[in-house]
């Protein structure tokens, strides 16, 4: 009976979900688990809505609220480097706190004149930090990379999402509320190229470590690439070995060069943490907010692929009037090839901008706005619908690893580092088991 009401509720309405499946027999489920850990984080900005979980046949089942590109595929897509506008807006929402709402005055605006809509815009997107609310809840999420970020759709989609916690573990007992005891000789849990060197030495993960991960990634974005990646080994022991020597030897300030110093301060914060200690989360989140101040950015969810997407659209739009022209080819102007990566699709609204400075990426340059079909303009009110992603367009961005519970449609130029889950691991089923979820399915590959 569970089945057929899922059946009528997804068909029967106009938002789509994702779903996710698991062998039951695998030997180390984690799908039912995760489930458990997305009910007890319900509420949480960020964290994706459950629909439905449960049994269908031999496999375990999760649904939940279709989410957009993850950052790694965003990534991809803007040529493998984000400006630091960019990741300092991401990283804004990853870090930042529910106190951090007030006072507005302290917030780095040019004007601090916001609108209303601008405000409740920051209050949703901001309610809690991501990785914060998970952590006051008890939990770690062990798996911290850009594949386990995505953005939202519609009016969300300027919404950065956390997902993946099939390798999340309690740091905290739930009755007692004791920290874990630290212990050493631990087999490397998560994705090599992101853990925390602590991880790598074998230390019992706890909040910094999560942190610290986070920093990787943000260097990842900035960079383009970290240090250890690609590096040649006969096993995945000794592969992991050659990243720890290499992360472990390699100096921050090295790690860092040519950064803003405030990523180096980061670090160093992170590694100056003792085990149970628990982070001052609103101290890494000002550096970065101060900044933000000090460049002069403004916060208007301008991203670097609204601005990518925003250029190929009136490409695309030129090259259409120009084939209609006499005397010219008949033939239909064609996309670039970067619209065919996954979750990337494209806008098929009525998209008009204005340049209030010069069009640079890394700064606030163009000002975006959409126009409804029945033309009242949404981009001056509405600053969360400034994206250029339409929502029946763009699929899911899960993924699977073997013996989790996500999974990818694409993954063009991923991490060579797959998720340690610490422990052997079984194979999950990626594909339908009946013939509801046939009608649902998207093609998936494990990552």
């Amino acid at each position: 009976m569970a089945l057929i009401v899922l059946t009528f509720s997804i068909f029967a309405s106009p938002k789509k979900f994702d779903y996710c499946l698991e062998n039951g027999k695998t030997k180390h489920p984690q799908l039912l688990y995760e489930a458990k850990l997305y009910n007890i984080l319900q509420g949480g900005s960020g964290i994706p809505n459950i629909k439905w979980c449960g049994v269908d046949g031999e496999d375990n089942v999760l649904v939940m609220d279709l989410l957009g590109p993850s950052l790694e595929d965003l990534f991809v897509y803007c040529g493998r480097k984000f400006s630091l506008k960019s990741v300092l807006m991401l990283a804004d929402q990853m870090l930042k706190g529910q106190q951090d709402l007030f006072p507005l005055a302290s917030w780095p605006f040019k004007s601090r004149s916001l609108s209303l809509i601008l405000l409740f815009s920051l209050v949703e997107n901001f309610a809690m930090t991501r990785i914060e609310y998970v952590h006051s809840k008890g939990f770690l999420h062990r798996d911290i990379k850009p594949d386990n970020f995505l953005m939202g759709l519609g009016r969300k989609a300027n919404q950065v999402y956390i997902i993946d916690f099939g390798l999340a573990k309690r740091y905290r007992d739930s009755s007692t509320n004791r920290h874990i005891p630290y212990r050493e000789n631990k087999n490397l849990t998560g994705t090599a190229r992101y853990a925390s060197c602590n991880t790598h030495l074998g230390i019992e993960q706890s909040r910094r470590d999560d942190l610290e991960s986070l920093g990787y990634v943000l260097l990842y974005f900035l960079r383009g690439s970290l240090p250890w990646q690609n590096l040649k080994a006969a096993t995945k022991k000794q592969k992991y070995d050659k990243i720890c020597e290499k992360k472990v030897s390699t100096p921050i300030e090295v790690l860092c060069k040519s950064h803003p110093v405030e990523f180096a301060s980061y670090f160093h914060y992170c590694h100056s943490l003792t085990f149970d200690q628990r982070p001052d989360y609103g101290f890494l989140k000002r550096l970065f907010r101060d900044l933000f101040a000090r460049e002069g950015y403004e916060f208007d969810y301008v991203f670097d692929w609204t601005i990518l997407k925003y250029q190929q659209a009136q490409k695309n739009r030129v090259q259409s009037r120009i084939s209609t022209v006499p005397g010219t080819s008949s033939s239909p102007a064609m996309p670039m090839d970067v619209d065919n990566h996954r979750g990337i699709n494209a806008y098929s609204g009525d998209v008009t901008a204005e340049r209030i400075k010069s069009g640079n990426v890394t700064g606030s340059g163009v000002k975006i706005q959409f126009k409804s079909p029945v033309g009242k303009n949404l981009g001056s009110e509405k600053p969360l619908d400034k994206n250029i992603f339409g929502e029946a367009n763009i699929p899911s961005t899960s993924y699977s690893v073997a013996g989790t519970s996500r999974r990818n449609t694409l993954k063009p130029a991923l991490s060579t580092e797959a998720p340690n889950p610490g422990h052997g691991q079984g194979s999950n089923k990626i594909g339908p088991s009946s013939s509801w979820i046939s009608s649902v399915q998207r093609i998936s590959s494990a990552k």
